[in-house]
């Protein structure tokens, strides 16, 4: 599992207050799961995952112990896994972009504004309600009730934990872990046709928290190919 590192986001995303994440966050994955196959994984995974392209649009707030600041953004996902991820901050100042490609950063611009939101792609991922496949080789384990589904995905001592809920309301929780750290956790609420209502991203160490609240979800024509070029600084 990578996990990327977290650039400063510059005047952008700043200040933040922390009523966020400062106390300790409890397992996601059930007790009593069992050993999980990579057939059943795969297929859970790409249950979720887009069959067309998609256009999100939100606004933001994050929040840290230093304050808070907000704006709009989007995400136009190009199927099976281009990500195009942009924010702005209130009256369009402070605009920041990135192209990701599954778990890769292909780029960031500006590099040093893009990702104190999301410590680890996988974690962006998941606040559009899409769960990464694991990497060949994970140790896999899965608990499945009538409530929930979940899975975690280990590569040596560190894992990704999925759980999505049935209940009518449902969720996708990811949490992401390096050795013994919390990188962070997401708790994404869908709509019951899976169209994405909110996320909240709540990085412990920091302690940080990024809230999106969805205002368009629809499908895409193919985009244009300017649309995965790094703009200019």
């Amino acid at each position: 599992m990578r996990v990327h590192g977290i650039y400063r986001l510059g005047g952008l995303l700043g200040p933040f207050l922390l009523g966020c994440g400062g106390r300790s966050l409890e397992p996601v994955m059930p007790t009593g799961s069992t050993p999980g196959g990579a057939v059943e994984a795969e297929s859970w995974v790409r249950a979720s995952q887009p069959k067309e392209n998609r256009l999100y649009r939100f606004k933001w707030q994050f929040i840290d112990s230093k304050g808070a600041a907000g704006g709009r953004g989007s995400g136009r996902v190009g199927v099976p896994d281009s990500l195009r991820f942009d924010v702005q901050g209130s009256l369009g100042v402070g605009r920041a972009a990135a192209f990701i490609v599954g778990d890769t950063a292909i780029w960031a611009e500006p590099e040093e504004d893009v990702a104190k939101l999301v410590p680890s792609y996988p974690l962006l991922w998941a606040m559009l309600g899409v769960p990464r496949l694991p990497s060949r080789g994970a140790t896999l384990r899965r608990f499945q009730d009538e409530r929930v589904e979940a899975w975690q995905f280990a590569n040596g001592v560190d894992t990704i934990e999925y759980v999505r809920t049935n209940a009518p309301t449902p969720r996708l929780i990811a949490d992401v872990r390096q050795g013994m750290k919390r990188i962070g956790r997401v708790e994404t609420v869908l709509n019951p046709d899976g169209s994405l209502v909110s996320s909240r991203l709540t990085v412990p160490a920091a302690p940080a928290r990024l809230d999106i609240t969805f205002t368009l979800n629809s499908v895409a024509k193919a985009f244009a190919p300017e649309t995965w070029v790094r703009p200019q600084p």
